[in-house]
């Protein structure tokens, strides 16, 4: 075995597969995986290491563990980690596209139909749209903060990353408040570090890990460098999913308040688009990393449409699977470490105080006005917290409880 991968390999049936086995397998999950990452997780597990045993069940848990330390859609890093896994680079290629594919398309047409949207009913569907946005951001902040602020100090990281948002704000306040959050992590959440199951092996070597990273530290400072002295829509658009793609801690929903700097803000998306969007995308399968093909589409300078999607598309998922490729080949050594652990419950307790921000601005004062507003996003909130509810039916009735508002 290559000295540069990880030492023991697991357990596989057929390890070798093609590439077109690992579209077919994705795409099949792209269509049924509707819940957010942590059911996709559940889906991945059930399909492909007990009905295909492409990888054992201590391989897959140790897979999660990386993805869920490094930034990007934790979904789908490790459906691209179990696609290159199976078949390499392209079957790495084939994971992404046959589960990015599905929800992809239905909001690229959503983005299209939106012109359908500009009577009473069109708008109170979209105005019920941005409710239930309230509802799945506040469901988002309440589990995450569960999990990753269980203790007082990670509370108060969470805390000081609210402020540190509100204070100084845009992407540069979001950055600081993850970097002070690591930081604070280092001071006062340091503990043994934790117990290592299990190893698994991927066909990487450490010098293309180590290119994989370079290339991503490139584009995130050479970006908007470049952007800067090139008048070209088409490379600031990569730039500004590029960098918000690069910056998600802790799960899908904290794309929201980065994409929100970046799109919003800028003025190529309107606040109401954007929370429109944000709304339908909880009622498509897949990742929620694909409410960028939506604002690729939608926003206001060229290219937009189709080109405008493919290009965010790219951008935002590319800085997390070169992390992913980057970090492969080290992650045993660097994950037993305890400053490496601590700096990380930091950086996540500061997500949430990131994400529990963009919980008022932009989300809840762009979508409630009023009691009626606020009772239809607590009804979404109780059906998704306390009832289980699949999202995309509670999408549904957000929409029709839109619908009611406006004709009310």
């Amino acid at each position: 075995m290559n000295d540069t991968a990880i030492e023991a390999t697991p357990r596989l049936n057929n390890p070798k597969g093609r590439a077109s086995e690992v579209f077919a397998a994705f795409l099949k999950l792209g269509v049924t995986s509707f819940g957010g990452p942590i059911a996709h997780l559940g889906y991945f597990r059930d399909e492909l290491v007990v009905r295909r045993g492409w990888i054992d069940e201590k391989g897959y848990a140790d897979l999660v563990a990386l993805c869920q330390f490094l930034p990007g859609p934790t979904s789908s890093q490790v459906g691209f980690a179990l696609g290159l896994l199976r078949g390499g680079a392209l079957g790495a290629a084939a994971a992404w596209t046959g589960f990015t594919l599905p929800s992809a398309i239905l909001l690229v047409l959503f983005a299209f139909g939106a012109a359908a949207f500009d009577g009473p009913i069109g708008s109170g569907i979209v105005h019920g749209l941005k409710v239930v946005a309230v509802a799945i951001v506040a469901q988002a902040v309440w589990g995450m903060a569960r999990s990753l602020c269980p203790d007082r100090e990670r509370a108060s990281i969470a805390l000081g990353a609210v402020l540190v948002v509100t204070l100084v704000g845009g992407s540069f306040g979001q950055i600081a408040a993850i970097v002070i959050g690591g930081l604070a992590g280092l001071w006062l959440c340091r503990s043994d570090g934790e117990a290592i199951a299990s190893h698994v092996s991927f066909p990487v070597s450490r010098a293309a890990g180590v290119a994989a990273l370079l290339l991503f530290f490139v584009l995130l400072l050479c970006l908007p460098i470049l952007t800067a002295g090139v008048s070209a829509q088409g490379l600031a658009i990569f730039d500004s999913f590029y960098r918000a793609g690069s910056l998600v801690f802790g799960g899908g929903h904290v794309v929201l308040p980065l994409l929100e700097t970046e799109v919003v803000r800028s003025g190529w998306v309107n606040a109401d688009q954007f929370l429109a969007g944000y709304g339908a995308a909880q009622a498509v399968p897949g990742p929620l990393f694909t409410f960028a093909a939506y604002l690729g589409t939608v926003l206001g300078p060229e290219p937009n449409g189709l080109a405008g999607a493919a290009i965010a598309l790219v951008a935002v998922f590319l800085p997390g699977f070169l992390l992913l490729v980057g970090i492969i080949p080290f992650w045993d050594m660097f994950r037993t470490r305890p400053m490496a652990q601590a700096l990380m419950r930091g950086a996540n307790a500061a997500v949430v105080g990131i994400l529990g921000a963009a919980l008022y601005q932009p989300v809840w004062t762009s979508a409630i006005a009023g009691g009626y507003e606020f009772a239809l996003a607590l009804t979404c909130f109780v059906l998704l917290t306390a009832w289980k509810s699949p999202p995309w039916i509670v999408v549904i009735i957000a929409a029709i409880g839109g619908v009611l508002i406006g004709f009310g």
